[in-house]
């Protein structure tokens, strides 16, 4: 998915090369292009005898979406250990991290009272 969201669609001939320094086979590349494609995270058209895959979804998107789905997972009655593990993982991040956090907090409450007003 990086390379896809990296360098944009492309043939599997081109992700080969683009990946040959980890010694993937065009096999491997192509097989895996399409379990992505029949999970609906990427696109595919097909031009002349190949497929261009595409990423479905821009990378912060599918991020929000994994994210998400992994928090609903986890909240599975009492979120205080979520909450306080997902702090701590900011807070090992760095200090900016952890104010970007508030910050965002911050944001979030102001638009959620501005939509009360």
């Amino acid at each position: 998915m990086d390379l896809l969201w990296d360098r944009g669609p492309m043939e599997v001939k081109d992700a080969h090369k683009a990946l040959a320094s980890r010694d993937i086979t065009l096999n491997t590349i192509q097989s895996t292009l399409k379990r992505l494609f029949e999970k609906s995270l990427v696109d595919r058209v097909k031009r002349s005898h190949a497929y261009i895959y595409g990423a479905r979804t821009e990378r912060a998107q599918f991020q929000r979406e994994v994210l998400g789905e992994v928090v609903d997972r986890l909240l599975t009655g009492e979120s205080d250990v979520m909450l306080h593990a997902f702090v701590e993982i900011t807070e090992r991040a760095g200090e900016d991290q952890l104010a970007r956090l508030e910050r965002m907090i911050a944001l979030r409450r102001a638009a959620l009272q501005r939509g009360k007003g």
